[in-house]
């Protein structure tokens, strides 16, 4: 049997849906938010389109039917998700988040969970999930063994009660449309403060409208600009104890399994924008001539590059499809290919796009192309979703050390890994 890379017809089906959403739809994003200056006010001018993406089923696509939804394999998610970046990225990075909040649910949650925390984003309503992960002092050492560092939000058991304080950054989502909080925000803590995270990491679900969620802040970024991303702080915060994903030590499975699984669509929203600006770049080539006799694509050293970065997109979008084939494949218990995707994408995006700058020249560093706005929108893939070094070291490396790790297993779609 030989190795095939055509689409179906549903996965085709799922990409011509996505890039004609994109043409027709997300192609007024930029337009929307350009008259407004704070972050919180560009994400709530996305409201509108996010809720086009509910009327669209992209939402849906995050929960399984049983649930309201219509769940789409990671396969067919990655598909979407580079199309929808190559128009925008930040209506993309809410649908993205929602998914991150709800992801916990969706694989550990009990049926009760499910039920009552999956089926109201079912629904035609623009519901935004979260999930609380980014300490205010950093998340790489949210696994750290020792109890004295690393998660320092903490969920105190009160007979059936568990009470949260803590606070927390780059929350995407958590505002929600309004300020006052995103309908639901699956939180990171840890249940003990004595305790290391593997006997006391958490995840908790609070509900819009608990008191004591307060946003206390927004972060600017230089790129996706409207993405919002606040700092939350949880004072006091009263749940239920059966808001509880799992019992104290398995939040560690449930945080690297999630990040995992954005690992692949991170990588299709890398292929998305470089496409975008190797777009604008070959047209920029074929028309013009830079006051010169002859169009820019008619010299070598730009066809050089032009080729470089088209070579750069075809062997992202590969690997960014084999991540998610082999996720769905292996359910998502293996992280090699997919923390390789993330961190080889996302830091290809960046050379790839300052390439398309450079053939451009001066003016793709202005206002006057789209290919500025493109580099500072890839300049936050290497460093967001877990940092690509942090990544090496606490997700790579960390599996190169294991006794079972197999190097070869990759290429058979076996777990890389026994563990």
């Amino acid at each position: 049997m030989t190795l095939d890379f055509t689409l179906d017809t549903d996965q085709m089906a799922v990409r011509t849906q996505a890039r004609e959403f994109a043409s027709t739809v997300l192609s007024g994003v930029d337009d929307a938010i350009a008259p407004f200056g704070k972050p919180e006010e560009r994400f709530y001018a996305l409201k509108p389109f996010f809720q086009q993406m509910v009327d669209a089923g992209f939402v849906k696509a995050l929960i399984p039917a049983e649930y309201g939804g219509a769940k789409f394999t990671s396969l067919q998610f990655v598909l979407a998700v580079e199309e929808i970046a190559r128009v925008d990225v930040n209506v993309a990075s809410a649908v993205l988040g929602t998914g991150l909040g709800l992801y916990p649910i969706v694989n550990f949650g009990t049926e009760e969970q499910k039920r009552r925390f999956l089926t109201p984003f079912g629904g035609s309503e623009p519901r935004l999930a979260a999930i609380a992960y980014t300490e205010v002092t950093g998340g790489a050492n949210y696994d750290s063994p020792d109890p004295k560092v690393g998660v320092q939000t903490f969920a105190r058991i009160e007979g059936d009660e568990i009470v949260l304080n803590g606070a927390k950054h780059y929350t995407t989502n958590a505002s929600g449309w309004d300020g006052k909080g995103s309908d639901l925000i699956s939180v990171v803590c840890r249940t003990d403060p004595a305790l290391p995270p593997q006997e006391s990491l958490a995840i908790v679900v609070v509900e819009r409208g608990t008191p004591g969620v307060e946003i206390t802040g927004m972060i600017d970024t230089i790129g996706h600009r409207a993405t919002n991303s606040p700092r939350v702080e949880f004072k006091d915060v009263r749940v239920p104890l059966s808001n509880m994903i799992g019992r104290p030590g398995d939040g560690i499975t449930m945080v690297k399994s999630a990040f995992s699984w954005t690992c692949a669509p991170i990588g299709a929203a890398c292929v998305g924008r470089m496409r975008a600006a190797f777009e604008y770049a070959y047209e920029f080539a074929k028309t013009d001539s830079r006051s010169g006799p002859h169009p820019v694509i008619e010299y070598q050293n730009a066809g050089y590059m032009l080729a470089d970065i088209k070579m750069r997109i075809e062997a992202a979008r590969y690997l960014s499809w084999k991540a998610a084939d082999h996720f769905d494949k292996t359910d998502g218990q293996d992280r090699e290919l997919a923390n390789i995707t993330k961190v080889y994408a996302s830091e290809l995006s960046v050379q790839t796009v300052y390439d398309a700058m450079r053939l451009v020249g001066v003016d793709g560093y202005g206002d006057k192309t789209p290919i500025a706005a493109i580099m500072q929108d890839v300049l936050c893939f290497p460093v967001y979703d877990g940092g690509n070094m942090g990544v090496r070291r606490r997700a790579l490396h960390e599996q190169f050390m294991e006794p079972s790790y197999d190097h070869l297993a990759l290429a058979e779609n076996r777990l890389s890994t026994g563990s």
